[in-house]
C-alpha cells in the first residue's frame, strides 16, 4: 500500500492543481454558455503540438509547448473578435466548427508524422500517471501566476461572465477583456492538455462545474464544492488505473461521468 501511495504521490499532486486551475475556469465557461470553448482550444494546443511533433519537436518539450500556446492564443484572438452583444449567428457555433477544423487538421498532419497516431493518442488521454514532482512544481508555478492575474482583475472577469449586459452598458471593453480572459485560458489549456490529455481537461472543467453551479450561488462554496468533486474523481480514477492497468486520463473521466449520473439520481430522488 505504501509503494501505491508513494508511486502516485505526485501523478495526485498534479490532478489535484488540474483541478484547482480548471475548476475555477469551468465556472466561467458555464456562466459564459461556452461549453464547448474548453473542449476548443485544448483540441487548438493540440494541432499546435502535432504541427511541432511534424517539425521534429519531441513530445513535452518547450518547443512542443510553445506551438501549442500559439495555437491557443490565435484561438482566444479568434473567440473574443466573435464576442458581439447581439449577433445572427451565436459564438457557440463559431466555437463549434473552430473545433470541428482543428479535430480534422489534427487528424491530417498526424497521419503524415511518424507515430502521429500514437501522438494523438496521448494527447486525447494524457500522461499524469508518469508525471514527476519536477513537472508538479512548474504547473504549480504557471497556474500559480495565472491564478493571482485572474484574482487582481477578479471583478472585471466576474461581471463579463454573469452579466455581460451590464458590461456592455458600463462601456467596459468586452473584447479587449475577452482576449485576456482566453488567453490566459489557453495559456492553462496549452499546459494542462500536455499532462492530463484533452479528454481529461475537458472533463474538469465542465463536470466539477455543473454540480457547484446547481447547488450554489456563492462563489467560495461553488470553488470548494468542485475542487472537492474533482479531487474525490481523480483519488478514484488514479487508483482505479493504477489497480487494473487501464488509461488514466479515460479511468478519471469516467470517475467524473459516474458522480455527475450520481449527482442527477440524489437531486431526482430529493425532488
Amino acid at each position: 500500500m505504501i509503494d501505491i501511495l508513494h508511486f502516485l504521490a505526485a501523478p495526485f499532486a498534479a490532478s489535484l492543481l488540474l483541478v484547482a486551475i480548471l475548476g475555477y475556469f469551468g465556472l466561467h465557461v458555464l456562466l459564459r454558455g461556452v461549453i464547448f470553448v474548453d473542449l476548443a482550444l485544448a483540441q487548438i494546443a493540440a494541432l499546435g503540438a502535432v504541427v511541432a511533433m511534424v517539425f521534429g519537436h519531441q513530445p513535452a518539450s518547450v518547443a512542443s509547448f510553445s506551438f501549442a500556446l500559439a495555437a491557443t492564443l490565435l484561438g482566444a484572438a479568434i473567440f473574443s473578435w466573435s464576442r458581439v452583444r447581439r449577433g445572427r449567428v451565436p459564438q457557440e457555433a463559431i466555437i463549434g466548427i473552430t473545433y470541428v477544423v482543428a479535430s480534422a487538421a489534427t487528424l491530417l498532419i498526424a497521419d503524415r508524422a511518424p507515430e502521429g497516431a500514437e501522438h494523438v493518442r496521448e494527447l486525447l488521454s494524457g500522461t499524469v500517471l508518469w508525471v514527476t514532482w519536477t513537472q508538479v512544481v512548474k504547473d504549480l508555478l504557471v497556474f500559480a501566476a495565472v491564478g493571482l492575474f485572474h484574482y487582481r482583475f477578479r471583478h472585471r472577469f466576474l461581471r463579463i461572465s454573469e452579466r455581460p449586459d451590464s458590461a456592455f452598458e458600463a462601456g467596459i471593453n468586452v473584447r479587449w477583456w475577452d482576449f485576456l480572459f482566453y488567453a490566459s485560458f489557453g495559456l492553462v489549456i496549452a499546459w494542462a492538455v500536455e499532462v492530463g490529455g484533452v479528454l481529461m481537461v475537458f472533463a474538469y472543467l465542465v463536470a466539477p462545474a455543473i454540480i457547484a453551479l446547481t447547488v450554489s450561488d456563492s462563489w467560495p462554496a461553488r470553488l470548494a464544492l468542485a475542487w472537492a468533486v474533482g479531487g474525490f474523481a481523480s483519488a478514484f480514477g488514479l487508483l482505479a488505473s493504477y489497480r487494473w492497468d487501464l488509461p488514466t486520463g479515460p479511468a478519471v473521466v469516467t470517475s467524473l461521468g459516474a458522480l455527475l449520473v450520481l449527482f442527477a439520481a440524489w437531486r431526482r430522488v430529493r425532488k
